[in-house]
């Protein structure tokens, strides 16, 4: 669609429904996409008839996407997203009027078409942040045309509505930031306090994830409830460790000792090979990647915690977890197969023992009745 198309919907204050049902898609799909992002967003199924009924209503917001300090990946999950496509999510659910990677347009145009954005849809739009944020030498380590990442990041984020760091550069600063971190490498919140943030860590970001939010966006008018990392509660509020299909295993002392071994082979806990799953938030077991196929725990490779703050330096990933807060019987990992096998005989003994006091109180009153007799 070219530019004059997109200032027409604008004006003519086009809905996100009435976009999707221009560009040919049914009320049925339409329905499905608000119950699947509802989902996404840990609601109830009851709340996907308010979300459709906002959508129905709601304008599509303009959205900056900006790229700092970052390997792309968050960009690249987004093309490859696909509950919506990225041709959804572009073309349907928002106004992406600046995003350097899939934009048509190049240097000093491009650079007009934020400007233009931040100025006419001042505290209206959404704003998207990839990659850290160098602030040492006044943010000299980095600059896309001719303003420093923090001077950017400072005049875009400044006046969004919200803006939402995608991946962990983003959040909290990322591999940059890692020790000795040369370029005073921060997160979005860390570089500019003042900004509405919501932090979406992961190395990538989930796409669902980020879709959620903007709906939730729309649909609410608020951002999510968020933990004390500024991350949203429906995709951070609990472990890995909680939903992990491994999880069993883990239970039942079942671990894999080396990689390749036979235990690796069946699918076992790899908590002993380092997988830091009991001390990450994060929702990758549901949401899974590549249209919800696989996630790296599922692929045979344990949990590195990217989702959590300073993950790079603090937590090596091949070393097992010392000790793992609220589960004191995962720091004695070896031995969590033995005190299961001998709870569950403990629990049959116990059984056994109550049905053979049992049979004998039952003999003891039979007798008694034939006495009586």
């Amino acid at each position: 669609m070219d530019r004059e198309g997109k200032e027409k919907q604008k004006k003519e204050g086009f809905s996100v429904a009435r976009m999707l049902e221009e560009r040919g898609v049914s009320r049925r799909d339409f329905l499905k996409f608000c119950s699947t992002v509802t989902a996404a967003m840990a609601l109830p199924a009851t709340m996907a008839p308010k979300v459709a009924q906002a959508l129905d209503k709601v304008q599509r917001p303009p959205l900056v996407w900006l790229e700092f300090q970052d390997c792309c990946g968050d960009t690249e999950a987004l093309l490859r997203s696909a509950n919506p496509t990225v041709g959804e999510l572009v073309l349907d659910i928002l106004s992406v009027d600046y995003h350097e990677t899939i934009m048509a347009a190049a240097g000093h145009q491009a650079e007009a078409n934020l400007e233009k954005t931040v100025k006419e849809f001042q505290g209206k739009y959404l704003c998207v942040v990839e990659g850290s944020i160098p602030m040492k030498e006044g943010g000299a380590y980095g600059c896309v045309g001719g303003k420093s990442h923090l001077a950017r990041a400072r005049q875009v984020c400044g006046s969004a509505a919200a803006t939402i760091a995608v991946g962990t550069c983003a959040s909290y600063g990322g591999i940059a930031a890692a020790a000795p971190n040369p370029t005073g490498a921060v997160g979005v919140k860390e570089a500019v306090p003042g900004a509405t943030v919501i932090n979406l860590p992961g190395c990538p970001c989930n796409a669902d994830n980020l879709t959620a939010v903007v709906v939730h966006f729309l649909t609410f008018g608020k951002l999510p409830s968020l933990d004390s990392h500024g991350r949203p509660l429906f995709a951070y509020g609990k472990r890995i460790h909680d939903n992990c299909e491994r999880r069993p295993h883990f239970d039942a002392g079942q671990y894999v000792e080396h990689w390749g071994d036979d235990a690796h082979r069946k699918g076992h806990c790899l908590y002993k090979m380092g997988c830091k799953g009991p001390a990450t938030f994060h929702n990758c077991p549901t949401q899974r990647f590549n249209e919800k196929v696989s996630w790296p725990v599922a692929a045979g490779h344990g949990c590195v915690g990217c989702s959590e703050p300073q993950f790079w330096d603090t937590s090596p990933l091949y070393r097992r977890l010392p000790n793992v807060p609220g589960f004191g019987i995962e720091q004695n990992a070896d031995k969590i197969g033995l005190a299961f096998a001998a709870g569950v005989g403990g629990a049959f003994a116990i059984h056994g023992a109550m049905n053979a006091l049992r049979k004998d109180k039952d003999g003891a009153s039979e007798n008694q009745k034939d006495g009586e007799e």
